[in-house]
């Protein structure tokens, strides 16, 4: 109902329509996207925080698709809530080596991996850990040794690890003190200001192919108010709003329906 009252060709608020279409360049995506362009070239360590729905994770996709993949391997590793062996294990997995029983014997294949990708083949590794607040310390712990290379004066592939803000709270703690030093760039999200809203809003539904303003005075204030700039809280309250907006024959989206819509959400 929403799209033929709105002239939209989809709904530029839901999970699939997001995943396909361009991204919007928020300041917290253009920052986390340079600091991982320098973090390539470094072979370091980046850390990148927000809460959930804030773009972390599709910022670098972004990135990963951008990347040559001739000039650098990248892996993905995103159920982090396991014990070590099984980390290993996925490590293994992603470097296409055979996983085995004792960590001491996938350490040194992974080290020995590593190495060879950078050194040989000039195709250094980039690690993307997802949820890596739900790691296990002594993982943690362990990605020190990993990057000893040459009696560590060599950094042979990029660790990324991309979680919620507690993280920072765990990479705190003295044991972590080893790896906390070799962090080289570090971003926490700020979220989307009321400006950024409003053209996030209007890029989502110009790609959806609206033509027409239908956007009433402080909405954007008000959907920022409400979602505290979180991108996917956005999108929720935006969906809702078309929806009842479409219902109650509005064919600008007034403050009002905003208000009803983060109402609907909360009662849900």
């Amino acid at each position: 109902m929403l799209k033929g009252y709105y002239g939209l060709t989809f709904n530029p608020f839901d999970k699939e329509a997001s995943a396909k279409n361009f991204a919007f360049v928020s300041r917290d995506f253009k920052e986390m996207t340079d600091r991982l362009n320098f973090v390539k070239d470094t072979r370091g360590i980046g850390i990148f925080t927000a809460p959930p729905g804030y773009g972390k994770t599709f910022a670098l996709r972004c990135f990963a698709s951008s990347l040559n993949p001739n000039l650098f391997q990248i892996a993905y590793i995103c159920l982090s809530t396991v014990s070590v062996i099984d980390f290993y294990r996925q490590f293994c997995e992603a470097l296409h080596l055979e996983g085995g029983s004792k960590k001491s014997g996938m350490f040194k294949a992974v080290q020995e991996r590593l190495f060879t990708l950078y050194k040989e083949k000039r195709r250094p590794l980039i690690l993307a850990v997802d949820e890596a607040h739900e790691l296990d310390d002594r993982i943690l712990k362990d990605f020190k040794m990993i990057m000893n290379h040459d009696f560590d004066s060599l950094n042979c592939f990029t660790l990324l690890l991309i979680g919620e803000p507690h993280l920072n709270n765990t990479l705190q703690k003295p044991i972590h003190e080893a790896l906390r030093q070799r962090v080289t760039v570090h971003y926490a999200f700020e979220g989307l200001s009321d400006e950024e809203t409003e053209n996030y809003i209007l890029h989502k539904l110009s790609d959806a192919g609206c033509s027409a303003p239908i956007l009433g005075d402080g909405v954007a204030r008000a959907v920022n108010g409400a979602s505290q700039g979180n991108p996917r809280i956005t999108d929720s309250i935006m969906s809702a709003a078309l929806t009842l907006g479409a219902q109650l024959e509005k064919k600008v989206i007034d403050t009002d329906v905003i208000l009803a819509a983060v109402n609907s959400l909360v009662l849900a």
